[in-house]
């Protein structure tokens, strides 16, 4: 009778593997938008899908270190050099090194500061105006032609400022670049708010 063929224990390799554990899977994930987070009428939405989709990756990308060896990093930024300055880079380093503003810069200052000064007497003028009102039928005739001589005063000295500093605009805009140009004053727009704001009081 013929003897069964003796069998041979299964080797490690071909043993079965389905109980081994998978190692875990360390590649970043690359979580695109869902299609109907792209499609629609909305460009807004579309944006937010992809902007999640920049952040996450940045994030992973912190945490995995990767920025934690750009050149420079933690260094102060260098802005020694301005990209932007062209054939005026060398004026503007001497006058930095020297801590002086570009000329344009000073004339914008300057500008800002007439402008406050301008509209300082309005404020006082209005507080006049406001405690008068405020006495209703107490204001004396004398009270009323005080006010009047004030606004007439204020109204005169206000559009003579304005003007000078419509002179001071057009100056800055010819020596600045086109990205510090200022608007000039409506003067007229700007008397006429006057004139409705602080009306002559009937003396």
């Amino acid at each position: 009778m013929p003897t069964p063929p003796e069998s041979t224990p299964s080797s490690p390799a071909s043993a079965d593997t389905s109980d081994r554990e998978t190692p875990p899977d360390t590649t970043p994930s690359r979580r695109m938008p869902r299609p109907n987070q792209l499609q629609g009428n909305d460009p807004a939405a579309r944006m937010r899908a992809w902007r999640d989709v920049v952040e996450e990756q940045l994030a992973e990308a912190r945490e995995r270190g990767a920025f934690d060896n750009l050149p420079g990093n933690g260094k102060p930024l260098r802005l020694d050099t301005n990209l932007y300055a062209g054939d005026k880079a060398l004026a503007y380093s001497i006058l930095k090194n020297n801590n002086v503003a570009p000329p344009e810069i000073e004339r914008g200052h300057e500008v800002d500061d007439d402008l406050k000064r301008a509209e300082e007497p309005l404020r006082l003028l209005r507080h006049r105006l406001v405690t008068l009102r405020a006495r209703g039928k107490a204001v004396f005739a004398s009270d009323r032609r005080a006010y009047n001589i004030l606004r007439d005063n204020t109204l005169q000295r206000y559009a003579g400022d304005l003007r000078a500093i419509n002179s001071k605009i057009l100056s800055l805009n010819i020596i600045a670049p086109p990205a510090l140009h200022r608007r000039s004053i409506d003067v007229d727009a700007r008397i006429q708010a006057f004139e409705d704001e602080f009306p002559r009081m009937v003396e």
